[in-house]
């Protein structure tokens, strides 16, 4: 594997020091790479992600990232009536400083991260008038124009139907291929399984972190959610899909 950009070295967040959310958590995850994180309700998914940003102290070891982080919240897409290129131009902040105010080339880099997520045409819209997928993939483009090397993504394809759900994660394999590290929170372990190239799975006894294809097992995701599921191997499109299935009332 390439030199890792983010590494968790026996990562730990408490609240109070007896009660772990998660424990002694270490991986690394490369530049152009999709990891997905899994895990139930309450297990510190989302606190992960805001220890790996830097907006909360780790109670013992250290997540670093080799360069800047951007993290798109989960629960964030509230209609706001501002118009498109403003939200994304928010993610400009970092770059401004008391000497400098927005500019031309600002402009550009917001416009080049809508065209990215392909809603250039939307950039004199309002916000408020977008569909849910469409505002949480200007959220998308405004973590994009800060010009991250790492990417940090709480349940970005949640609420969404199933077609957002694909536009998201297509969204995020592209993001990779261009050369972001890429973290993504979710409950769904089949959007692990189409674009994370590994996952790390919060179980109850301590996580485990590997390729995605491994780490996702019938036993492990029935330890995640307690529920019995079934893995199935699918050809459609000329392609090789592997589905999870939950055996609902099973």
């Amino acid at each position: 594997m390439a030199e890792p950009l983010i590494r968790a070295e026996g990562a730990a967040h408490s609240w109070d020091g007896t009660r772990w959310q998660f424990r002694d958590l270490d991986f690394a995850i490369a530049a152009g790479q999709v990891a997905a994180v899994l895990g139930a309700n309450g297990c510190g998914k989302s606190t992960l992600l805001r220890v790996a940003t830097g907006l909360r102290a780790p109670t013992r070891g250290r997540i670093t990232v080799a360069g800047t982080a951007a993290l798109v919240p989960q629960d964030f897409a509230r209609a706001f009536p501002y118009r498109v290129i403003d939200m994304v131009l928010m993610g400009r902040a970092r770059h401004i400083g008391l000497l400098r105010m927005l500019g031309s080339r600002d402009r550009e880099i917001a416009l080049e991260a809508l065209a990215v997520i392909g809603l250039a045409d939307k950039a004199a819209e309002r916000f408020d008038a977008l569909s849910g997928g469409q505002r949480q993939m200007v959220l998308i483009a405004r973590a994009i124009a800060a010009e991250p090397a790492a990417l940090f993504l709480d349940e970005p394809a949640s609420a969404l139907d199933l077609g957002n759900q694909d536009r998201v994660l297509r969204l995020v394999r592209r993001l990779a291929d261009r050369g972001l590290a890429v973290v993504m929170t979710t409950h769904q372990p089949n959007h692990a399984l189409a674009v994370a190239d590994t996952a790390l799975l919060m179980l109850p006894e301590g996580a485990v972190f590997g390729p995605c294809h491994e780490a996702l097992t019938e036993s492990r995701i029935e330890m995640l959610y307690g529920l019995p599921v079934k893995i199935l191997d699918v050809q459609a499109e000329e392609r090789g899909f592997r589905s999870v299935v939950p055996l609902y009332g099973a």
